[in-house]
């Protein structure tokens, strides 16, 4: 695993990637830091880092569309799989050199509340519990970019889906007002998400049998659910894209609110996108 982010930290460092990635970071939050701290005269540095989430739709996928795509289709992945360690060691080594790229410019930003505080009052505890939850969602982000990398051979290809997954993520409240909030729409919904997942599991297991038990298992659990009281299912879709967007629980460190069920989320979101990146290479592997 050493070997493999060694191997990665000097890719990155090697090429313009670490530094296209640190400079659009460092710029937005200067920007954002800009407007509010210098211009607007804010001492909440926190009110600059939700201005600057909105860096991660392209940051992110430009970081990670490489990191899997492109040894598929230089088909250097075969030696992966013949080097002495696990694919999952393979996964954790290559997104530890990304969590690593995303934190160099980060201690980089942990300075300017610091240099801020020598001009005003600067609220420092809700500043640097702010930028600890704005790396680890960044960190959660790195995860569902490694997870789509894996899905494709081709890096242009994975760095749009990238974008539009983020995106639709960042606007998922907003989203959620013109969205069926009835007991039927949000069951029908629902069932067309499970079938989705369906097709997932059965694009990663090659295993049509198992993907159609959980789907028919899903849906039946949803239809008694929905018999026995569909009041329940009222509101139920808004308020399932309110609670995974990733950037809305952000926004309670903003408030000046630590949010321990906000952290354990964005390591949960990091982990699973780690799994799943593990089994998409697995299926490679003995294919």
């Amino acid at each position: 695993m050493t070997a493999v982010l060694k191997h990665e930290l000097r890719n990155y460092f090697h090429s313009l990637t670490a530094y296209v990635f640190g400079a659009f970071l460092l710029a937005f939050v200067g920007i954002g830091a800009m407007l509010y701290n210098i211009q607007a005269a804010v001492s909440n540095f926190e009110f600059v880092l939700s201005f600057g989430c909105l860096v991660f739709v392209v940051i992110v996928p430009i970081l990670t569309m490489r990191v899997i795509a492109e040894e598929r289709k230089q088909r250097t992945d075969q030696l992966l799989y013949a080097l002495p360690i696990t694919t999952t060691q393979v996964i954790i080594g290559k997104y530890l050199a990304l969590v690593a790229v995303y934190l160099i410019p980060m201690c980089l930003i942990c300075l300017y509340p610091l240099i801020f505080s020598q001009y005003g009052d600067v609220y420092l505890l809700t500043s640097y519990g702010s930028i600890l939850a704005f790396f680890i969602m960044g960190a959660a982000l790195i995860a569902l970019g490694v997870f789509i990398s894996s899905l494709t051979d081709n890096q242009g290809f994975a760095a749009g889906i990238g974008i539009a997954v983020i995106l639709l993520n960042y606007y998922s409240v907003s989203l959620s007002e013109f969205v069926s909030s009835t007991a039927e729409g949000s069951a029908a919904v629902l069932c067309v998400l499970i079938l989705i997942l369906g097709a997932v599991i059965r694009h990663l297991t090659k295993n049509s049998n198992f993907a159609y038990i959980v789907c028919f298992a899903l849906i039946a659990a949803v239809v008694i659910a929905y018999l026995v009281d569909a009041a329940k299912f009222e509101g139920l879709l808004p308020g399932i894209m309110a609670k995974l967007s990733l950037f809305e629980r952000f926004y309670s460190f903003v408030n000046g609110i630590f949010d321990l069920t906000s952290i354990v989320y964005y390591i949960t979101v990091a982990v699973f996108f780690l799994f799943l990146s593990v089994q998409s290479m697995e299926k490679r592997r003995y294919n």
